[in-house]
């Protein structure tokens, strides 16, 4: 049910600064979840590829 009384200012703008911290926790939060799997992916990927093509032969006779 929405509320029908009209807040204070200091009570809205309390409740304003609530919601934008915590859309910023949620954007963090997300950005984070996006980092880790692109991460896995690569990892993933490196787990899976071919040994030569990541060492080729004589890679270290530079």
């Amino acid at each position: 049910m929405v509320e029908s009384r009209i807040k204070p200012y200091y009570q809205q703008e309390a409740e304003k600064a609530g919601r934008a911290r915590q859309a910023r926790a949620f954007r963090r939060n997300q950005v984070f979840g996006l980092l880790i799997i692109a991460g896995l992916i690569c990892l993933w990927r490196l787990a899976h590829t071919h040994a030569q093509w990541i060492f080729p032969a004589g890679w270290w006779r530079w």
